[in-house]
């Protein structure tokens, strides 16, 4: 199957005294509302890495929340007798678990030992856009000067804060949270890809297992050779990460099949901000005064090049 984005996905057909376009709104609604929950889920992830690094250390963190997720993706694929992906599926399953199931929480979990939640959650907010220009690429769609201009605005938003906050140099923790929303945009839009050709939540399972190996090699030795701490909060934050790991991708990557992968990305329009609201919350975070407008300035140009998308 060709890839494809939302304005060639194929058009609902309507019940039995419905419309076309009532069919549409239902179909897309739905997928808004999925969509919706992934994020939802998303944006507790970092709370939840700050909880589970207070017992576990970092690599002790990515296996576990790896390990664990992968366990309940196998059962859920032995009990419901998932076919195995076709050869031509396995590229892009790699794609995510390579990209969200390994580097991206290792990247995060080693930023967020050196800088706080609220200021990951502004370099993340750059997720969105880096999907929809990962997918652009991805389906070489033809997009306006527009999008590409708030792209370019977005990005420099981000580089502009970062250096703001850290007097005038990226830190290493700014550098490992670049390469996570690469690689964790690219995991997105193959996902969602894939989501059109077999069910979302097989999509995350064989990505888990097929990386297994890959997690479980990384909590063997982390968690006999760094230090545990174990506390009912380092416990919940890695309970909680490893069942999210699988999931909150359920949600999210129907909802991107049904809406198309760059209208999905409008619906993480609200993670940063989320993200802030839990570090201030759950964390008790003193949220910096650059943050939240750094925020609202990405969030404005992502929310561009949805609008340029969407005239093309």
């Amino acid at each position: 199957m060709k890839p494809h984005d939302s304005a060639t996905l194929p058009r609902p057909i309507a019940a039995p005294g419905t419309t076309t376009t009532d069919a549409a709104q239902t179909h897309g609604g739905r997928g808004m509302l999925l969509a919706g929950s992934g994020v939802g889920l998303f944006s507790l992830s970092f709370a939840a890495t700050e909880w589970s690094l207070r017992g576990f250390g970092p690599w002790s963190t990515v296996g576990l929340r790896g390990a664990i997720a992968a366990v309940i993706a196998g059962v859920c694929l032995a009990v419901f007798r998932a076919p195995r992906p076709q050869r031509r599926h396995w590229a892009g399953l790699a794609t995510v678990g390579l990209g969200c199931v390994v580097g991206y929480p290792a990247l995060t979990t080693l930023a967020l030992r050196t800088t706080t939640t609220a200021h990951s959650a502004v370099v993340i907010g750059l997720m969105p856009l880096a999907t929809s220009c990962y997918s652009a690429l991805r389906t070489r769609s033809r997009q306006p000067r527009a999008f590409w201009a708030a792209a370019v605005a977005g990005a420099a938003t981000v580089a502009a804060f970062t250096l703001y906050e850290h007097g005038g140099a990226p830190s290493g923790a700014d550098l490992y949270l670049f390469a996570a929303l690469l690689l964790c945009s690219a995991g997105y839009a193959e996902g969602g890809r894939l989501a059109r050709e077999m069910p979302g939540w097989q999509v995350i399972a064989w990505a888990l297992v097929a990386v297994l190996p890959v997690t479980a090699t990384l909590a063997t030795p982390a968690v006999t050779g760094e230090p545990v701490h174990i506390s009912a909060t380092a416990l919940t934050g890695v309970a909680f990460l490893g069942l999210s790991q699988f999931v909150s991708y359920i949600p999210w990557y129907q909802g991107m099949a049904l809406i198309g992968v760059q209208r999905a990305a409008q619906i993480q329009l609200a993670q940063p901000l989320l993200n802030l609201l839990w570090a201030a919350l759950l964390l008790h975070e003193r949220i910096p005064a650059a943050a939240p407008v750094a925020a609202l300035l990405v969030l404005a140009c992502i929310a561009a090049t949805q609008r340029a998308a969407r005239r093309n």
